[in-house]
């Protein structure tokens, strides 16, 4: 039997988006946002799941709060679709928990780990990177991060290093990982792209045996609560500690390798990117809702509820919502988080 009928796709769709604040709440994150398309971000990535797998094959992981609202979003899927996350622990442990259930359905199952938060295209072009993907995954028996090929400099993804070519990737460059390196300043970010590094997109693909495997060689501290799921998967998310995937693993192991995206990615991570998943218009304002703009330049608005109105102002970022209005630099939309921890300190 080929590959193909053992892919599995996981969407990790847990997070809150707080980088949306104040359209993205814990009852309603980003994912449930239409911040790529017209649709939610949710039902954008569940199109791309299904041209890599058939639904009974797709499974989303989240807690039970989110359980309903994507339910509502995606009401073609089956409730077997969803596996839910006891307490959120991070990439680390999810994909661990996730990784031990495959192999108990599927042992030669593929992982096909997703972001709910991306915009990708075109889908052609991402089925045949993850094609890519899974050919190396499988024949070379390593743990594969998806790369996508920078367009500019930037500091706010981490980046990947290739290292010796791998044959199995067909048309799409496969490479060894020579390095992982966290986010960098601006001037480093510039020497990674002129060396070839890509971004680390954090689209991952691995059998679930190799992945189980290289926890219990270089994440003891993911390893050793993994029996606790014969007791409950609740024990297991109770005792194990936040961590991630790629911290965890993918920079402790020497069997991470790297196939280079033929799609155009974007994280779409702050009110930032909308200015690059909507168009723009003549004078580079990007506007989401009921908006108008006066002698304005380089604005990105968005409005849920009530009408926005801009004259004489550049790059700002305006946010209306039915109870709050947000007003920012747009130089300053990837500090957000700062904002709301000043916040809930002067809450009295």
């Amino acid at each position: 039997m080929s590959a193909e009928a053992h892919v599995w796709v996981v969407v990790l769709a847990g997070g809150v988006g707080s980088r949306f604040w104040p359209v993205s709440t814990p009852e309603r994150p980003k994912q449930l946002l239409p911040l790529a398309s017209e649709r939610p971000l949710i039902a954008d990535t569940i199109e791309r799941a299904r041209a890599l797998a058939p639904d009974e094959r797709i499974r989303i992981l989240a807690g039970e709060h989110l359980a309903d609202p994507f339910r509502g979003a995606l009401s073609d899927l089956s409730d077997d679709s969803y596996w839910i996350e006891p307490r959120a622990r991070g990439t680390g442990p999810v994909l661990a928990w996730a990784a031990q259930r495959l192999v108990e359905l599927d042992p030669e199952a593929v992982m096909v780990s997703l972001h709910a938060d991306h915009l990708i295209e075109p889908i052609d072009a991402f089925r045949e990177t993850v094609d890519a993907a899974v050919a190396v995954a499988t024949q070379e028996e390593v743990l594969v991060c998806v790369g996508a090929v920078p367009d500019r400099v930037e500091t706010g993804y981490g980046h990947v290093e290739p290292g010796a070519v791998l044959d199995s990737g067909g048309d799409v460059p496969a490479y060894r990982v020579a390095a992982f390196h966290e986010k960098p300043d601006a001037e480093t970010a510039r020497r990674y792209v002129e060396a070839g590094c890509f971004w680390n997109t954090g689209i991952f693909v691995w059998k679930a045996s190799v992945l189980l495997e290289e926890i219990q060689r270089h994440a003891p501290e993911l390893a050793r609560h993994l029996p606790l799921l014969e007791q409950s998967d609740q024990a297991f998310f109770d005792a194990v500690p936040v961590s991630v995937i790629d911290r965890a693993v993918m920079e402790r192991s020497e069997r991470a390798a790297t196939v280079a995206a033929t799609f155009t990615w974007d994280d779409v991570g702050n009110w930032e990117a909308l200015s690059r998943s909507k168009r723009p218009d003549a004078h580079g304002n990007v506007t989401v809702g009921d908006a108008q703009l006066v002698e304005a330049r380089g604005n990105v608005v968005f409005a849920e509820e009530g009408s926005v109105v801009l004259f004489g102002t550049e790059d700002l970022v305006v946010v209306r919502t039915g109870e709050t209005t947000l007003v920012m630099p747009r130089e300053r939309a990837g500090e957000l988080k700062l904002l709301l921890a000043a916040l809930e300190r002067e809450r009295p």
